[in-house]
């Protein structure tokens, strides 16, 4: 029993010594990167709430990457979406898109092969691209599908659902206008949704977009925010809204000034 015993602790220390050398290895990765941060930070007023062109202005001066970051704005509400009177999800378009590419792909009948492909499709079929689907090849960053398809989508739910590419009415991408569909999510169109802690996270633009660009764009989607506001909130809506570059800090928006 002693032998156990010490046979526990040293295994205990053996696992203390590899949590600490874990802990010097992240705090010295959090130095290093907050020297960027810190000069980006130090750009943004403790405690303020800024309007929104002040904002916009102030998250692309902070958008100091080697790359083309993105401009993300993360709204908390106060909604419990345990409670269906209380969730929230629904479309948006954009005015100047996201400053991403999309790759759609479409699930159709065999008749509607071609006219998918017209239409702007990048990956497009119907039994053969259930066949790829159910290997795990995701190739496609939306799948629309027209309604007569969805029964055979019924089988393919654990590997779309957790990915968010279930095709469902509410998110529009479930049609029998395909052309209309396709050039709508072409444009800009996107779905977002309210997370389990009443949270919505959406990126509404690219780092290069102009003052006025990102601020039509986040004026859409504010817009959409307060139009398909859940029937069940009680008191104020929107408790905080966040702006940040992919990795820039974080800067507090006044939702009245939209």
């Amino acid at each position: 029993m002693k032998e156990q015993q010490k046979t526990w602790e040293l295994e205990l220390k053996i696992i203390k010594k590899l949590w600490l050398k874990i802990d010097f290895i992240n705090i010295d990765y959090m130095k290093k990167l907050s020297k960027r941060l810190q000069v980006e930070k130090n750009k943004i007023k403790k405690n303020i709430t800024y309007t929104i062109d002040e904002a916009i202005k102030l998250v692309k001066e902070t958008a100091s990457a080697k790359f083309n970051e993105s401009i993300e704005a993360h709204i908390s509400l106060n909604i419990d979406p345990k409670y269906a009177d209380q969730q929230l999800r629904a479309t948006v378009i954009l005015p100047h898109g996201t400053g991403k590419t999309l790759r759609i792909a479409a699930l159709v009948p065999s008749e509607k092969v071609l006219e998918a492909k017209e239409c702007g499709a990048d990956i497009y079929g119907n039994e053969d691209l259930i066949e790829t689907i159910s290997k795990g090849i995701l190739n496609f960053d939306l799948l629309i599908a027209t309604s007569d398809m969805m029964p055979k989508l019924a089988k393919l739910g654990r590997i779309l659902g957790p990915k968010g590419l279930m095709p469902s009415p509410k998110a529009g991408t479930v049609t029998n206008n395909l052309k209309i569909t396709i050039e709508e999510f072409k444009k800009g169109k996107l779905e977002y949704r309210a997370d389990k802690t009443g949270i919505v996270h959406i990126s509404f633009g690219k780092a290069n977009f102009s003052v006025e660009g990102l601020s039509e764009n986040l004026k859409a989607f504010y817009n959409s925010i307060e139009t398909n506001k859940p029937t069940g909130v009680k008191g104020k809506y929107v408790k905080k809204f966040t702006l940040c570059s992919t990795m820039g800090p974080a800067i507090y928006l006044d939702n009245t000034s939209i």
